[in-house]
């Protein structure tokens, strides 16, 4: 199974993809933890150009050329040999996070975004778990982390908001594979939240 993580940025996804894989390993299944942009070598190299740096580093036009790119590499060299392998691939950000990041947060690209990931891509996630947050908590925690790789952290409340509001609307056009959960709950309640749904995929 490939399943993927979603959200805006402090929502706890990394977490939570952790504490999955954990409580999966313990039913002596195969989870591999991975995450977008990154997930193998090249795409690792692609990722610190998109992440790190000022916020008008790139346009969104090259944002999306950028992460298909990552994207094609992780999936060609990490995801489908694991899932061809019987594996369940859990992965922190996916298409999704493209669809609102450069295909509707940072520019009107959707479409773009669709036609490129229909060419070069062309693989949905078998279930998709978004955790839904109030982006004024999500954005206080991503920028609480001091990292450096905060470049979209950097662009504002606004744009958590509208990201938030696009998830949510991604989850009603793709309910077949969509879960939403509330990331405002204690971590304990979102691990138990989420497990059950991923069990729940998987019988």
């Amino acid at each position: 199974m490939f399943l993927t993580f979603e959200g805006i940025d402090g929502s706890g996804k990394s977490t939570q993809c952790k504490r999955l894989a954990e409580a999966l390993s313990a039913r002596g299944l195969e989870p591999v933890l991975t995450r977008e942009p990154g997930g193998s070598k090249g795409a690792e190299e692609i990722r610190a150009l998109v992440l790190e740096g000022d916020p008008d580093r790139w346009s969104a036009e090259t944002e999306l050329l950028l992460f298909t790119a990552a994207r094609r590499d992780h999936l060609e060299r990490l995801i489908a040999p694991s899932v061809d392998a019987g594996k369940i691939v859990i992965c922190d950000r996916f298409a999704d996070s493209t669809r609102m990041y450069q295909g509707l947060s940072r520019g009107d690209l959707r479409a773009t975004v669709d036609e490129l990931h229909a060419l070069m891509i062309g693989r949905e996630p078998d279930l998709t778990i978004l955790l839904d947050m109030d982006p004024e908590i999500g954005l206080a925690r991503a920028k609480g982390r001091q990292g450096h790789e905060e470049r979209f952290e950097d662009m504002g409340l606004e744009l958590q908001q509208k990201m938030r509001a696009g998830f949510l609307a991604l989850a009603d056009e793709f309910s077949d594979r969509f879960v939403v959960i509330n990331g405002n709950q204690s971590a304990d309640q979102v691990a138990e939240e989420v497990l059950a749904a991923t069990l729940k995929a998987l019988a």
